[in-house]
Order: C-alpha cells, then sequence, then structure tokens
C-alpha cells in the first residue's frame, strides 16, 4: 500500500511531524512517500494521504491548503487523514472542527483531523513573528510530543490494514 505524506511547514518544526509520522509507517511496512504539499502533481497511484500544516492564526500554511483545493476531487475518493502543528495544542480527547483550518478541510471529508502542539524557538523567527508570538502569551519550548505522534501513525496503520 502506497501512502503520500505531505506537510506544509514554516520553520521545519511540522515537517520534522511528518517525517516522524512517515518513519513510522515505512518501519509498519507501507510504502511511504514524502513530498512537500508544492512537489505533487500527481495523486496517482497512492491509496492514502496523510496531509498536514502548520497554522498560523487559526489557518493552515497556503501550500497545504492549495494542495488541498487542487486535489479535492481525488481525496474525496482516498483515505485522508489531516495534522495540525501550532502553539495552541488542544487539549487530549476533544474532537477537532475541520472548519476551523479552512473550509477546504470539510469537502475532503478526512478520517481524521488531528492537532499537535509545536515549537516556539524565537532565535528563528522574524521580529514580526516574535511580536505575535508575545502578545498571544506563548511559552518558549519544543512542545511536541512524540509518542502521541507515533501512536496516531500507528492507528493509521492499523486502519489501514483493516480497509
Amino acid at each position: 500500500m502506497k501512502v503520500l505524506v505531505t506537510a506544509a511547514s514554516h520553520h521545519g518544526a511540522t515537517i520534522e511531524v511528518a517525517d516522524a509520522i512517515a518513519r513510522r509507517l515505512t518501519s509498519d511496512g507501507f510504502e511511504v512517500v514524502r513530498k512537500s504539499p508544492e512537489e505533487v502533481d500527481s495523486l496517482d497511484g497512492f491509496d492514502a494521504v496523510i496531509c498536514g500544516s502548520a497554522v498560523y492564526m487559526t489557518q493552515w500554511l497556503p501550500e497545504a491548503h492549495d494542495f488541498m483545493e487542487r486535489f479535492a476531487q481525488q481525496l474525496h475518493k482516498l483515505p485522508v487523514w489531516a495534522f495540525s502543528v501550532g502553539m495552541n495544542g488542544v487539549p487530549k480527547h476533544v474532537p477537532q472542527d475541520p472548519s476551523r483550518i479552512g473550509p477546504v478541510l470539510t469537502r475532503v471529508d478526512a478520517k481524521e483531523l488531528r492537532s499537535f502542539a509545536g515549537r516556539y524557538d524565537p532565535s528563528i523567527l522574524s521580529l514580526r513573528e516574535r511580536a505575535i508570538v508575545r502578545l498571544a502569551g506563548a511559552v518558549e519550548g519544543d512542545f511536541r510530543d512524540w509518542d502521541a505522534i507515533d501512536q496516531w501513525a500507528d492507528s493509521i496503520a492499523q486502519q489501514l490494514k483493516q480497509d
């Protein structure tokens, strides 16, 4: 089974999450292709898609949004999982509302939307970004929960094996 894992990232944290998901699925026997959303020119040959994005101002990055728009018809026919990475972590076991990220997710009918806390490293942000993050009250640090990310990838693998 061939799985596309694609993600848009602004400062690299979301790419690292996508890479972890891809590694986990590969170790579980899936053929995984990792590409950025703008590198994907076709979904032909893929059996499933996992798409993620960093979240800024409650919205996915344009690259991920454009990917979902570009392939909306094909994605509607494939099993799709979506994930978001941002500084505002979502409490565990709280259902996610795809419309908060953008209307495109409601049209794709993703099997699941998962939100993960991200990383805040002020040394890699622009002055404007640091000012916005400071106003939001973000705390410096890496808050990605790698165990939760691995568990989510494992749950996707189980669902794909059952289908």
